[in-house]
């Protein structure tokens, strides 16, 4: 005979109830799982070029890009995923990026991480205007 305690009922159905739970946190956190939304990998067409003032920035969410305007008129774009665990970026405070998932930030200008836990940079993208139109693609080299 066994000098351990059987389990109960409850706690049987205790472990059952948080396995799911716990799953999802670790789904949460993990990049891939077949839901993560890409980076373009052939150029898009945006908006119009006047809708990136200039000093500021303008998030493209459908497409997960992100538009900034230098003072100078030039224009930078990067992906919004993001770095730490590849959520999608859905806010843009002025020219700062901010994960919903961890609370990453970023700066929309320069890619650079303004908090973490993201640690990287996003991913910059080539950028042109054509026609009038902001046209962004694959990652710049």
């Amino acid at each position: 005979m066994s000098t351990r305690p059987s389990a109960t009922r409850r706690t049987i159905l205790r472990g059952a109830a948080v396995t799911p739970v716990a799953a999802l946190g670790v789904a949460a956190c993990s990049p891939g799982g077949g839901t993560r939304p890409a980076t373009p990998t052939a150029p898009v067409t945006l908006g119009t070029e006047s809708e990136v003032p200039k000093g500021g920035a303008k998030l493209y969410q459908d497409q997960n890009i992100v538009v900034s305007r230098a003072e100078d008129g030039s224009l930078k774009a990067y992906s919004s995923l993001c770095t730490h665990a590849g959520c999608a970026i859905n806010k843009l405070s002025g020219t700062t990026l901010v994960c919903p998932c961890h609370g990453s930030r970023f700066d929309a200008a320069t890619g650079k991480v303004t908090q973490s836990p993201a640690v990287a940079p996003l991913q910059e993208l080539s950028v042109e205007v054509k026609d009038g139109r902001i046209v962004a693609g694959p990652p710049a080299v």
